[in-house]
């Protein structure tokens, strides 16, 4: 069965694809075509629903869109849902570099990644949300995963998202926990559909 996603950022639709399809047999991703919609929603859960909403619109089929973020504590929740245009570049390297800065002599460095996934199809939408908890590095370290990745070091390890194979860090992420929530709603639908054919 196919599902449109609500995103143009391949990392995140190889990312999905990880984490969907041992879930979901017969499952098919398909990136959004139609414009992005303008992301006015004040959590992550209605930034989710929103692009959700916005690819179901576009495509006619059953749709699903995440929206996650960094929340640093010492940063009174920053950069939270403005996470992918924080520095204002849209440049992953930029919002780390920024997110650094602002941190320097801050000795309180928790901080989490958080995932709303959602799912909006002609049976109804719905949408989950978990975190991955952990702490700011001093500086950027491995060469994996995109974002954030490179200075959170979650929570018992001592080394970053971004230098943990991906299996490793599906099976602990953010959006990991979240999507695998939704699969069980993404399998009915699709056993439901095979079904029907």
């Amino acid at each position: 069965m196919e599902f449109v996603v609500g995103t143009r950022n391949t990392h995140k639709l190889e990312e999905l694809t990880r984490i969907l399809a041992p879930l979901v047999p017969g499952l098919v991703l398909l990136p959004a075509t139609g414009e992005g919609p303008e992301e006015d929603g004040q959590s992550f859960s209605e930034n989710a629903l929103i692009k959700a909403r916005a690819a179901f619109a576009d495509s006619g089929v059953a749709s699903i869109a995440d929206d996650s973020g960094l929340v640093v504590d010492a940063l009174n929740g920053e950069p939270g849902i403005h996470s992918a245009r924080y520095a204002g570049t849209g440049i992953d390297s930029d919002n780390t570099a920024l997110v650094l800065d602002k941190m320097k002599g801050e000795v309180a460095r928790s901080a989490r990644f958080v995932c709303a996934a959602a799912l909006v199809s002609p049976h109804g939408e719905m949408v989950v949300e978990r975190s991955w908890e952990g702490t700011l590095a001093q500086q950027p370290a491995g060469g994996g995963g995109f974002g954030y990745d490179p200075i959170f070091t979650p929570l018992g390890m001592s080394h970053t998202a971004a230098e943990l194979e991906s299996a490793a860090k599906d099976e602990l992420s953010h959006r990991g926990q979240a999507f695998r929530a939704l699969a069980v709603h993404l399998a009915e639908m699709t056993s439901a559909h095979s079904g029907v054919e």
